[in-house]
């Protein structure tokens, strides 16, 4: 009797609450990660996304959503942990100057870690795209950390941290151009020294009030 009132609230479990996934989506989505990291989006297709997440295509669609979707919670991913150097940079350093420094610091030591794919995601995943809404989320992403450190460096210059005829525009472009080319250098295999070296430079030519 035991094992039969078991089995029938199982089932009262199951139709209450849909069948559970065969599959952690954490994990999954760290996997699917991993393999736009790797490859970029347009060369990253949905069999080979099956296959290394571990699902069958039914499970990936009813999970995230297509190829598309999947890939647009990737980035937001991407964004709070292996690439939120940049924005905690910039809220937490005094200056302008410091958070540029500490950011392209940190960007050599990120993208040259072995532990994952070298580079930047969110740079690689643009190369090759034919998908117009898959360029403009990486485009908008890529704008709004440039406006952000713009907007930084503008009250810099408006405490007289800066001089007062100082670019920003044209500094924070400067500092994204950087960051954009050391990842380019760290999967073409130019080590953590090295690019450590091409920040010293750019903060080198900050000017100073």
């Amino acid at each position: 009797m035991v094992g039969h009132a078991q089995t029938e609230e199982q089932v009262r479990t199951v139709k209450g609450r849909g069948r559970p996934r065969s599959f952690d989506r954490a994990t999954a989505l760290e996997k699917a990660l991993m393999a736009f990291w790797e490859h970029g989006y347009e060369a990253t297709s949905v069999s080979d996304l099956t296959r290394i997440m571990g699902i069958g295509a039914p499970s990936l669609y009813a999970a995230f959503g297509d190829k598309r979707t999947l890939f647009e919670e990737v980035v937001r991913v991407y964004g709070d942990t292996h690439g939120a150097f940049g924005d905690r940079a910039i809220a937490e350093e005094p200056t302008a100057r410091a958070a540029v420094e500490r950011m392209l610091r940190e960007a050599a030591a990120e993208y040259t870690d072995p532990a994952h794919p070298y580079g930047c995601l969110v740079m690689h995943a643009a190369t090759n795209c034919t998908s117009p809404e898959v360029e403009q989320l990486l485009r908008e992403r890529r704008n709004a950390n440039m406006a952000a450190l713009a907007s930084r460096i503008r009250a810099d210059i408006a405490a007289g941290l800066l001089p007062a005829g100082t670019d920003a525009a044209a500094l924070a472009r400067h500092t994204g151009a950087m960051i954009q080319g050391m990842s380019q250098q760290a999967r073409d295999g130019a080590s953590r020294g090295e690019l450590e070296a091409l920040a010293e430079i750019a903060v080198a030519i900050w000017p100073r009030d």
